[in-house]
C-alpha cells in the first residue's frame, strides 16, 4: 500500500476530492453565518460561525497537500470560499452595525484589486500567483482583526480589549 507524497503540489484534473468538498461546504455555510450575523438574537452565534468557517482555511489546503489530492479547481476554489466568506462576513458586520464601513471598503476594494491583478495575470500571461506562508498569515490576521473589533463593537465580555489587541 502506497502513500500519497506529502510534498506532492502537482495539481490534478480531479473534482470531486474531499479538500474541494471542504472549500464548497465553507461556501455553502457563508449564507448561514451571514443571517445569523445580522439578527440580533443570533449574533453571537453567527460571529462564532463566521470564526469557524475563516479559521478553516488553511484546513482544505492541509488535507490537499497532505493526501496528494490537490487539484487545479481546488486551486480556485479554495481563495474564493476564504475571500467570498470574509467579504460576506465584513458586509453583515457593516449591516450589523459592528464594523466601520471605512474599514469594510479598504479591504474590500484591496482584495478586488488582487483578485483583479491575478486573473489577468492568469489570462494574459498565463502566470498563477502561488499561494504564500506570508499571505496565510496576513489573510489570519486580517480575520482575527476584523472578529475582534465586531467582538468589542457588539460589547461582548471585555469589550475594550479586544478592540485594543
Amino acid at each position: 500500500m502506497s502513500q500519497p507524497s506529502r510534498a506532492s503540489n502537482e495539481a490534478s484534473s480531479a473534482i470531486a476530492t474531499v479538500p474541494n468538498a471542504l472549500s464548497v461546504v465553507r461556501i455553502l455555510l457563508t449564507p448561514a453565518f451571514v443571517w445569523l450575523i445580522v439578527d440580533r438574537d443570533t449574533t453571537f452565534i453567527g460571529l462564532v460561525l463566521f470564526g469557524v468557517v475563516v479559521s478553516t482555511d488553511w484546513l482544505d489546503g492541509f488535507v490537499a497537500r497532505r493526501t496528494g489530492r490537490v487539484s487545479d479547481v481546488g486551486k480556485l476554489l479554495d481563495p474564493t470560499a476564504a475571500r467570498l466568506a470574509i467579504a460576506a462576513g465584513l458586509v453583515a458586520l457593516v449591516v450589523r452595525g459592528a464594523f466601520p464601513l471605512w474599514a469594510a471598503l479598504l479591504i474590500l476594494v484591496r482584495d478586488l484589486t488582487v483578485v483583479v491583478v491575478g486573473v489577468l495575470l492568469l489570462v494574459t500571461r498565463k502566470v498563477r500567483i502561488e499561494v504564500r506562508f506570508v499571505g496565510k498569515v496576513a489573510t489570519f490576521s486580517l480575520v482575527v482583526a476584523i472578529g475582534l473589533i465586531a467582538w468589542g463593537n457588539l460589547g461582548y465580555s471585555f469589550p475594550s480589549a479586544a478592540r485594543a489587541v
